[in-house]
């Protein structure tokens, strides 16, 4: 297993994510959540979002199969929800977005928060192309990083402020644009 470890695809992979995640972009959210419901569960929805995705790293494919879809389909399909992402982070416009969750529980933080669609997407794209130990370990780089921006939520909105934030998700919505035109040039070729 280890013997496919490759840091260049743990490095992407978990760009990839982040990018997807968009947790930076998300302090907003999680600080009003904090302030409806006076606590987040930080350690709960950072284990579940990582249990989410890599359940769906291992049975994405066989509910694909099940319904006919082949990964690389899946992946190109993937590459135009990366690309519409990565279009609400540089234009700042909304194509669409759930309802800012009522409560802090694991349901709206893990799921769709963190592990929503966007995520499992990435997730099954980045399949079709790296290797399983490589998108494992980017799951958890990023689940780490998650859990520490969800305990430090308040302090890292103080220190970057909303012009910051804003600077941060236009450059992660760039690097996430770049990254969904690699994903359909790469796969597109597979299906003809």
């Amino acid at each position: 297993m280890w013997s496919t470890f490759n840091l260049k695809e743990v490095f992407t992979a978990s760009m990839v994510l982040f990018a997807v995640i968009d947790i930076i972009g998300s302090i907003p959210i999680i600080i009003d959540l904090r302030k409806k419901s006076g606590h987040i569960e930080s350690e709960k929805a950072s284990i579940v979002a990582g249990l989410l995705m890599v359940v769906f790293l291992f049975l994405g494919k066989e509910i694909l199969n099940l319904i006919g879809i082949d990964v690389n389909s899946f992946a190109v399909a993937g590459a135009f929800i990366l690309f519409f992402l990565a279009l609400e982070m540089i234009l700042g416009i909304t194509l669409y977005k759930d309802d800012t969750p009522q409560t802090a529980s694991i349901v709206p933080l893990a799921f769709p928060l963190i592990a929503g669609a966007g995520t499992m997407t990435s997730i099954l794209s980045l399949r079709a192309e790296y290797e399983t130990v490589n998108i494992i370990v980017s799951i958890v780089i990023n689940v780490i990083f998650v859990y520490a921006v969800l305990k430090s939520s308040g302090k890292i909105e103080s220190i970057l402020g909303q012009q910051g934030i804003n600077v941060i998700r236009k450059i992660f919505g760039v690097i996430l644009l770049a990254i969904a035109v690699k994903l359909f040039t790469a796969n597109i070729q597979s299906l003809f």
